[in-house]
C-alpha cells in the first residue's frame, strides 16, 4: 500500500517551463494573431478573446505560485497587465459599437459626437499598443526563460468569444416597487442622485501630469472608481430588470434615452476601474520593485492617468448630466407628488431611532421625499440631515413632509404608531418592511 501523496509539491524552474509552454499555445497563438493584424483599433472581439486567454493563463501561473517565484513573476505580472488592458479595451470597444444603439445623437451635438468617437478611438489605439508591447516584451521573458513560444496563428473564425454573458439581477438590498410608476420613478430619482454624486467630483480636463495624478488620487482611486461604477451598474440593472423591452418603455421615448446615456457612461466607469486598478498595482510598494518598473516602462502610468482623467471621468460625467433634464422631466409624471402634516406627541421625540425608520422608508420606495421643520427643509433620505434640523429646532412638534404619495403614506402610518418605540413588531403589516430590514 502506497504512502498519501502530498498535498503541495515544488516544481523546478525547468520542469515547470515546458508546462507553461504548453498551456500558453492559445495564448501565443492569439498574440501573433494581433499583432499581425492591420493597423487600427481592435474590434471589441479581439479585446474580449484576449482578456479570455490571458486569465485563463494568470490562473495556471497562480496555481503555481509564479507570483512568489522570482523567475516566472514577472511573466505573471505581463500575463496580468495584459488581461486588465484588454478588458479596458473592450469596454471602449463595446461602447464605440454601441455608439447609435444607445441614442447618443439625440442627445450629443454632431460636434460633440465626433469628439467623443475620436476619444473612444484614440483610447482604443493607445490599449493597443501597450498591449501590444506587452506581447512583445512576454516573447522575449519566454525566450529568457526556454519557454516555447508557439509561432502559430488562430483562425479569424475563432477570434472573438460569442457568447453573451448571462447573470441573475443586481438586485440585493433592493426593494421590490409596487408598480411600472413607481419604478421608473426611483430610477429617475438615483439617476439624479448619481449625477450630483459624480457633479460633487467637479471632474475637468487637467493638462499638468502632476496635478492630474494628485487629482486622480483625491477622487478617483481604485475602491472610489468601483462606487463610480457599481452606482450606475445597479441602477443601469434596475432598468433592464422592471423597464426594458416593456410596454411602459415603448410608450414612452424618453425612457429608452435615459438607459442609453446609463449604460455608455457605464461602460466608460467600468474603464476606469480597470485602469485605476492597473495604475495602482504597479505603483504600489507592494509589488516588486523591478517587476513594476518594467511594466510602467512598458505603458506609461501618465498617458494612463490622462486617458482615465481627460476623456474616461470627463465624458462619463457629461453623459451623466446630459440626462439630467430627462430624469427631473419624468418624476413629475410618474410620481403623486403630496405634502404630509403630521405632529409628534408630547412624549415622544424624533431621536436616531425614529429618525433611521424615517430614512429606511424613503429608501424602500426609491423616490425623494423632503422633510422640513422650523422652516428649515432637508432631505429625508438622510439620517444626518434629519437630525441636524431637529437638533436645530428643539422646541419645534410639527414637521411637514413632501415627495411621492406612497413614502408618505408609510411615514404616516409610523408616526400613528408612536414612531415605532412601542417595539417595531407592533408596526402595522404595511410596515413590515422595516422589521426585516
Amino acid at each position: 500500500m502506497s504512502a498519501d501523496r502530498p498535498l503541495e509539491e515544488v516544481v523546478v524552474e525547468a520542469a515547470f517551463a515546458p508546462l507553461l509552454g504548453k498551456e500558453s499555445q492559445p495564448f501565443c497563438r492569439l498574440a501573433n494573431t494581433l499583432r499581425s493584424s492591420p493597423p487600427g483599433p481592435w474590434p471589441k472581439g479581439l479585446f474580449q478573446r484576449l482578456a479570455h486567454e490571458a486569465n485563463r493563463l494568470e490562473s495556471f501561473l497562480d496555481d503555481h505560485g509564479a507570483r512568489f517565484n522570482r523567475n516566472f513573476a514577472l511573466t505573471r505580472e505581463l500575463v496580468a497587465s495584459t488581461r486588465w488592458l484588454s478588458l479596458a479595451g473592450f469596454s471602449l470597444s463595446h461602447l464605440a459599437a454601441r455608439f447609435d444603439t444607445y441614442g447618443l445623437a439625440q442627445t450629443l451635438s454632431g460636434e460633440e459626437q465626433e469628439r467623443l468617437r475620436s476619444a473612444l478611438e484614440a483610447g482604443r489605439a493607445f490599449l493597443r499598443d501597450g498591449i501590444e508591447q506587452l506581447l512583445q516584451r512576454q516573447r522575449e521573458d519566454f525566450e529568457r526563460l526556454l519557454v516555447g513560444w508557439d509561432p502559430g496563428l488562430i483562425s479569424p473564425d475563432h477570434a472573438s468569444l460569442s457568447a453573451v454573458r448571462r447573470r441573475l439581477p443586481r438586485n440585493l438590498g433592493q426593494e421590490e416597487p409596487a408598480d411600472d410608476s413607481q419604478r421608473i420613478a426611483e430610477i429617475a430619482s438615483k439617476y439624479l442622485a448619481a449625477c450630483t454624486m459624480l457633479e460633487g467630483l467637479e471632474i475637468r480636463a487637467v493638462p499638468d501630469p502632476v496635478t492630474r495624478r494628485r487629482r486622480l488620487a483625491a477622487v478617483c482611486k481604485e475602491e472610489q472608481a468601483r462606487v463610480y461604477e457599481a452606482t450606475v451598474h445597479n441602477l443601469q440593472s434596475t432598468y433592464d430588470t422592471h423597464i426594458k423591452n416593456t410596454v411602459v418603455e415603448a410608450q414612452d421615448d424618453r425612457l429608452p434615452r435615459l438607459r442609453g446615456l446609463l449604460s455608455a457612461a457605464l461602460h466608460l466607469l467600468e474603464t476606469v476601474t480597470v485602469l485605476a486598478h492597473f495604475v495602482e498595482r504597479h505603483e504600489s510598494e507592494v509589488r516588486g520593485e523591478s517587476t513594476g518598473q518594467t511594466i510602467a516602462a512598458i505603458v506609461d502610468g501618465d498617458q494612463v492617468r490622462r486617458l482615465m482623467l481627460n476623456e474616461l471621468l470627463v465624458w462619463a460625467d457629461l453623459l451623466m448630466q446630459r440626462g439630467r433634464a430627462t430624469a427631473e422631466d419624468l418624476l413629475p409624471n410618474y410620481i403623486e407628488l403630496r405634502e404630509l402634516r403630521v405632529e409628534l406627541p408630547p412624549s415622544l421625540k424624533l431621536h436616531a431611532r425614529p429618525a433611521a425608520l424615517i430614512v429606511n422608508i424613503v429608501a424602500h420606495h426609491g423616490t425623494p421625499v423632503e422633510f422640513e421643520i422650523g422652516g428649515h427643509r432637508c432631505n429625508a433620505g438622510s439620517i444626518l440631515e434629519i437630525l441636524i434640523g431637529v437638533g436645530s429646532h428643539p422646541e419645534a412638534r410639527q414637521f411637514v413632509f413632501r415627495g411621492d404619495i406612497h413614502p408618505l403614506n408609510d411615514i404616516g402610518l409610523l408616526f400613528e404608531s408612536n414612531l415605532g418605540e412601542d417595539g417595531l413588531g407592533n408596526l402595522p403589516p404595511a410596515l413590515q418592511y422595516l422589521r426585516e430590514r
